[in-house]
């Protein structure tokens, strides 16, 4: 037989076993699903697909015990303000790629220098999941202000709820502009990366681009030819192809481009991916990279220092550009500075490696 100790089990009556204030476990345990999904439902999570029955079991079990949301309570009148001690990273992807983690530890780092902490938000592009973290995020007392930011260089709508907080865009932007932008300075990268190989007394250079619909890919090729204009270089449509930022595309372009009567003598790729698989393509034809064929990538990606020859490239900001989003953000939400709405590029540096060297070297072909 069960021992009484004079308070309710919690089974049949539903209360806290201890005699205290409700919690999400207890609903859990009533409704018979998971705390997670008592969260997801409590917190109006409209992305996360809950059936409508579990959803209904759950909000009967939080009636039952009384158990209301913080942010629904009455305030009272001693408690302190809480601190407004926490940034929120909201991107639409952050697992396919590395540039979205390496920009999130750029706001990090800055914003710990400061006292801050981040918390990251991925929405998956997904509309329901996105209004449900800013709703998360908009009724937080310690949340100072928004980094909203996307894995590749795009136009966006701002959701009309960060008008009410501060916030920065990084790696996007908005017409007409409404907030501070930050982005990578692509068409500088492309001078850059161009203007290397023409140092180098290059004159007939391919380049392998990106998706030619995406920002990044139509900035690039404005930067290369820019270079060959600077370099009283004429610009030559047969030498350039469009990729989609993979080694196989890399090494199918570089095949193409290597096969042509007069081939280039070096060859600037729009990432180190599709440099990689150039490197390959160089390889079957029986050049060797640099002294036949100078190769450059860009984006600096950490696989660009083990590649043999290791990559030249050109670095792709994002940590820069995570840390300069967290000092703006910073300076408005907490020390009040006024920002009017502007786009901040931000550059790379080069990185000088063993793919490229002087045009003499090629021309032993």
């Amino acid at each position: 037989m069960a021992r009484g100790n004079g308070r309710n089990s919690g089974k049949e009556g539903g209360g806290r076993q201890d005699g205290g204030r409700p919690t999400m476990t207890d609903i859990a345990r009533i409704a018979g699903v998971s705390q997670s999904s008592v969260s997801l439902v409590l917190n109006e999570m409209s992305g996360s697909r809950i059936s409508p029955e579990t959803q209904q079991k759950v909000r009967e079990a939080a009636h039952k015990i009384g158990y209301k949301l913080p942010a629904t309570r009455s305030p009272v009148a001693t408690a302190p303000a809480v601190e407004k001690d926490t940034i929120a990273f909201i991107v639409d992807e952050i697992s396919t790629s590395p540039h979205p983690v390496v920009s999130l530890d750029g706001i990090r780092d800055h914003a710990f220098e400061q006292g801050l902490l981040v918390s990251a938000h991925a929405t998956r592009s997904n509309p329901d999941l996105e209004r449900a973290v800013l709703r998360s995020v908009l009724r937080d007392p310690s949340i100072a202000g928004v980094i909203y930011a996307t894995i590749f260089t795009r136009k966006v709508s701002v959701p009309p709820e960060l008008k009410t907080i501060p916030t920065v865009l990084l790696n996007c932007y908005c017409e007409p502009r409404q907030h501070v932008a930050i982005v990578p300075g692509e068409v500088a990268g492309g001078f850059a990366a161009t203007a290397h190989l023409t140092a180098l007394g290059h004159k007939r250079i391919g380049f392998i681009n990106g998706e030619p619909w995406m920002d990044a890919a139509m900035d690039r090729l404005k930067g290369y030819k820019q270079a060959l204009a600077t370099a009283d270089i004429a610009f030559d449509e047969s030498l350039v192809r469009d990729g989609d930022w993979l080694p196989l595309r890399g090494y199918e372009a570089g095949l193409d481009l290597l096969s042509m009567d007069n081939p280039p003598t070096a060859i600037f790729c729009g990432n180190d991916l599709m440099a990689i698989g150039m490197m390959e393509a160089a390889q079957e034809k029986g050049l060797r990279v640099p002294q036949d064929l100078s190769v450059m990538g860009y984006d600096d990606q950490e696989l660009a220092r083990y590649t043999h020859p290791p990559l030249s490239t050109l670095v792709l900001p994002n940590y820069e550009m995570g840390q300069k989003a967290a000092e703006l953000l910073i300076d408005m939400a907490i020390h009040g500075k006024h920002m009017r709405p502007m786009t901040i590029k931000v550059d790379g540096p080069l990185v000088v490696r063993e793919t490229t060297a002087q045009l003499a070297g090629a021309k032993k072909r």
